[in-house]
């Protein structure tokens, strides 16, 4: 008995800390918005809103780093990425991804980019 005890108790503390960790989570933003523009095809607009509201960034929770306005956004994202493909729109994408993300983010209607966040 008790050593079923100690299995279940090995067991289930394996099961809680596997499952606290979160698959979605880049490190970084970057990362995050590479994945998205370089592996799966989308545009700068629409990978930001994506990194902003359905990924956590290093130890943030989904839907949090970007903050609650268009300002806070486009301050954090502005911080957090580097144009490495020399887009000369990229700054109006970001701009207007953090307009976006406020209506689909953080509980928002979700009717505004259309990128499917």
């Amino acid at each position: 008995m008790l050593r079923f005890v100690l299995v279940a108790s090995i067991i289930t503390a394996a099961y809680a800390c596997s499952s606290s960790s979160n698959s979605n989570n880049f490190p970084t933003f970057q990362a995050c918005y590479n994945e998205h523009t370089t592996n799966e095809g989308f545009g700068p607009l629409c990978a930001t809103e994506i990194c902003c509201i359905d990924h956590g960034i290093g130890s943030a929770m989904p839907d949090t780093v970007c903050g609650a306005t268009a300002q806070t956004c486009e301050s954090y994202v502005d911080a957090n990425l580097q144009d490495t493909s020399s887009d000369p729109g990229l700054m109006t994408d970001v701009m207007m991804a953090c307009t976006f993300y406020v209506h689909d983010g953080q509980g928002g209607s979700g009717s505004s980019s259309g990128c499917g966040s």
